[in-house]
């Protein structure tokens, strides 16, 4: 199997890249460096020619509603365009648990996705995955100075590696529209996460729990972002992923 993958040097695509060549499938990443501008659609159609599906793990982290919908609106259109001009016979999108109850300006453009690709002309499959294991690291990375805001919220943290090993086996399926949604093994809050990875990265920044305003605050706390009926139980857990940062850590001392 031939398989396009949208994102595909970002920190979920690389794992998926990883698991498409380890089953023994052909990978083909979309990247500026291949000639490909998902944003344009510059250079698509070539790329896409001879591939039997695209695993669409395309992403930025934009917090304005227009940014995020002008983003993925484009990116998808792209793609499903591009996709059946070159004969692709199936698209599988990443997309978040919760998405359809959370109004934040992202999730309204994961929203635009799934519209697209639900309503769009190839057949599709889409996966929904609760928060990764590595949410919070960014928020550590990124914060200037001794504080860091976390947002709080109620989720059940998922491996990255598990969803991408998911996402390439729908991939080798018919489409199946929406598919289970995958989630970790045990419920965390987000800033119970953050505490735990800066102590295992021996992070001394100071954690600042606060809750989103208006109605995506109280959706984000309530278990809007929890899966509701039955879902995938991802194996991987979060404590698995504080031993990796502390063998990290422990290994550049």
């Amino acid at each position: 199997m031939r398989v396009a993958v949208a994102g595909g040097t970002g920190a979920v695509g690389r794992l998926v890249v990883r698991q498409l060549e380890r089953a023994g499938h052909e990978a083909v990443v979309l990247t500026r460096s291949s000639g490909v501008d998902l944003t344009t659609g510059h250079g698509l159609v070539e790329r896409l020619k001879g591939c039997d599906a695209i695993i669409d793990v395309s992403n930025k982290m934009v917090l304005r509603e227009k940014a995020a919908v002008e983003f993925f609106g484009a990116v998808t259109s792209n793609l499903l365009d591009a996709g059946v001009r070159a004969g692709v016979d199936h698209v599988v999108a990443l997309s978040i648990v919760g998405v359809d109850e959370v109004a934040t300006g992202y999730y309204k453009g994961k929203r635009r996705q799934e519209e697209l690709v639900s309503g769009g002309p190839l057949p599709w499959t889409v996966l929904r995955a609760t928060q990764f294991h590595e949410f919070a690291e960014p928020l550590l990375d990124q914060a200037r100075g001794p504080f860091v805001v976390v947002p709080k919220m109620l989720c059940r943290p998922v491996s990255t590696a598990d969803v991408a090993a998911r996402l390439v086996e729908l991939a080798g399926r018919p489409a199946g529209g929406y598919a289970q949604p995958i989630a970790g093994p045990r419920e965390w809050r987000m800033e119970d996460m953050a505490k735990r990875i800066a102590r295992a990265r021996g992070d001394r920044k100071v954690l600042i729990p606060v809750r989103l305003p208006g109605r995506a605050g109280k959706a984000m706390t309530g278990g809007a972002l929890l899966p509701k009926g039955p879902f995938t139980e991802a194996p991987g857990t979060f404590e698995q992923h504080l031993a990796e940062l502390e063998a990290r850590r422990s290994a550049v001392r």
